[in-house]
């Protein structure tokens, strides 16, 4: 028969080269309201749970077991699970009933309570819910630093000119995974070139990335991974038990933590065991509430296509981010896989978290090109700041960013890639030419740099390692070097770890090294003319965006 023409244009748009599949409860592919759902029931006996959403604790696995342990408050449980799931969802848009209160009552249901609670409120509802619910009240966002060549000085370029557009926090990973330390000293020195305070960390291996952190090469991790079914944690050789005790090793060394997950990893490894992907993601958080962490990354993160194929995907992980903030959670809110080949729906998929804003709106926006994204490419990238500044001009949002000057980028690119010089030749390792550092001073990505000897960096860092090299000796090397003040930024960052503030739920740092948190700076929206408002200084910066028009040039 004939074809339409205009349905052969709309085949062709990008959105339809996305996947999509029918809900598909059996095997998982249903984002909430699974027909096999558990219904909300606990039962109590001399102060112990006995009975958890329908099982019985003899039948309980060991996620079911370590909730009930240690994630719900016994004390309130059968107060809290009295309230009806309708009337908690109406207290979470309902202005004048506050986050405390609302906290007090979900620390005492069950995870298929939690997930009654978001199946009544629709995407508009959420957004209300997460602006009153986010542990600090100003947003702010994290980035991804990293390029194909683990090039240490980009890596410092990028994270200076990340730092001076505004992210709290940055992240790191190598195509090469010897590349670590390496990749996570370029990224301390480079943040700290650009804005005193960056958080920094580097994804790796967890014995790696502990080490690392250790010897003060990083100041956060991220990457303690919960799963929402017991098979699923067994193929990743843990459980809700050493991911407690991980995290207690981390916190014991001062080092601020978030653990990771997000709906649709069961799926992906083939064990969603018939549940929809908001309560095995509820069960997740449960397990990052009773172990201990101040926070969590989440909103499918890098399973965000298995959410995206399936009707509501969207709104289950906006869903996800808020039960993070319910339960008092540091929510990082994801917003950082590549998912759709539309511009318009992956834009959409962000406005869910930039404009209520969340703790982290971003756990990783590419602040390089996403070729050079070492973490598979992020929903946002570097070709789209100017984008993102324009939006929260449109609408008068902090999306966390600003904008910047050719001339400020210039400048601290080139200051960050230089120090890395400079401690790369005081500390003996492989050489970061001058051609190098001219090369990163004005690249886009690493198509503009120049290719380095990853045989002999690698010798490098093995030799580093051996040597016991800590951050004192970047300090040290710093200083010797003339940068001086980069030395005493990473110094601060280095007494953080021992005094323990920025460990509070949802901290940051501002530029004299005073703790943004939860705790000092609590989230206190009860409706208009209350909590966070854009304005003074920081509605004049985001204004101030490059391509404007002075009417006082006419």
């Amino acid at each position: 028969m004939s074809r339409s023409k205009r349905i052969n244009v709309l085949n062709a748009r990008p959105v339809n080269q996305d996947g999509f599949i029918d809900e598909w409860p059996e095997k998982g592919f249903i984002a909430m309201k699974s027909p096999y759902d558990p219904k909300p029931s606990i039962s109590i006996r001399d102060g112990v749970i006995v009975e958890l959403d329908g099982k019985k604790r003899e039948d309980f696995d060991f996620i079911d077991q370590f909730i009930a342990d240690y994630a719900i408050r016994i004390d309130r449980a059968e107060a809290s699970m009295e309230i009806s799931s309708l009337e908690i969802a109406r207290m979470l848009v309902d202005i004048r009933v506050s986050r405390k209160e609302i906290m007090k009552v979900v620390s005492g249901i069950t995870p298929a309570k939690m997930v009654e609670v978001i199946n009544e409120l629709n995407v508009v509802e959420m957004m209300m819910a997460m602006q009153k619910m986010r542990a600090r009240k100003t947003p702010a966002n994290q980035a991804h630093i990293t390029n194909l060549k683990d090039d240490p000085a980009q890596i410092a370029a990028d994270a200076a000119e990340g730092a001076l557009r505004g992210f709290r926090e940055e992240e790191t990973t190598m195509s090469t995974a010897r590349y670590a330390p390496f990749n996570a000293i370029a990224l301390l020195i480079g943040a700290q070139a650009g804005r005193r305070g960056v958080l920094t960390q580097c994804s790796s291996e967890e014995a790696t990335e502990l080490e690392l952190g250790i010897r003060g090469f990083t100041t956060y991790a991220e990457t303690i991974s919960v799963y929402g079914t017991e098979q699923v944690f067994v193929d990743g050789d843990d459980t809700p038990y050493s991911k407690a005790f991980l995290n207690a090793a981390y916190a014991s060394r001062g080092l601020k933590t978030r653990f990771t997950s997000g709906a649709g990893s069961e799926v992906l490894m083939g064990n969603a065991e018939q549940k929809s992907m908001l309560y095995l993601e509820c069960r997740c958080l449960y397990v990052t509430k009773g172990g201990g962490s101040q926070g969590i990354q989440n909103g499918s993160v890098s399973c965000i296509g298995i959410p995206a194929s399936v009707p509501s995907g969207i709104r289950e992980v906006l869903g996800e981010n808020l039960v993070a903030s319910m339960l008092g959670l540091e929510c990082a809110s994801s917003n950082d896989q590549s998912f759709s080949h539309s511009d318009m729906r992956r834009t959409a998929r962000t406005m869910l978290q930039f404009m209520p804003g969340t703790d982290f709106i971003f756990s990783g926006y590419a602040g390089e090109p996403n070729y050079d994204n070492m973490f598979a490419g992020s929903n946002f990238d570097a070709e789209d700041f100017d984008d993102y500044n324009v939006l929260q001009r449109d609408m008068q949002v902090d999306g966390g960013l600003r904008p910047v000057k050719e001339e400020e980028v210039i400048a601290v690119r080139n200051k960050a890639a230089r120090a890395v010089q400079a401690v790369f030749r005081y500390l003996g390792l492989t050489e970061i030419t001058d051609e190098q550092v001219e090369a990163v001073t004005y690249a886009h990505g690493s198509k503009d740099t120049l290719s380095r000897d990853a045989a002999a960096d690698l010798i490098a860092v093995e030799e580093m390692m051996n040597r016991g090299v800590t951050g004192i000796d970047i300090v040290k090397a710093l200083d010797e070097s003339g940068f001086s003040d980069v030395a005493e930024s990473i110094l601060s960052m280095l007494k953080q770890r021992v005094a323990g503030d920025y460990m509070q739920t949802s901290a940051i740092l501002d530029t004299d090294f005073h703790v943004m948190s939860g705790v000092n700076l609590p989230n206190d929206y009860l409706g208009p003319g209350t909590g966070y408002r854009v304005s003074g200084e920081r509605w004049e910066e985001i204004k101030a965006i490059p391509h404007r028009i002075d009417p006082n040039q006419f």
